[in-house]
């Protein structure tokens, strides 16, 4: 089984925005952005593309797959 894992924190910080800044960007409520950061709530294809866009990298280089302990 996998974990996705995601750096938006991160980069979130790293660009100067708030939560609401990115949700406001990407059309989601802060609370998705809330829940992504804290990896419970896993991102659609299209909101993945959309934070991308934003932090203008690949997916891949913001979201990545983890191998989760059985």
């Amino acid at each position: 089984m996998h974990l996705l894992t995601n750096r938006v924190k991160e980069l979130r910080a790293r660009f100067n925005l708030t939560q609401g800044d990115l949700a406001d960007k990407v059309g989601v409520t802060r609370q998705t952005i809330v829940s992504l950061e804290k990896g419970s709530y896993t991102p659609s294809l299209l909101l993945a593309m959309n934070i991308a866009e934003v932090f203008e990298m690949p997916i891949e280089r913001i979201f990545s797959k983890e191998e989760k302990n059985k």
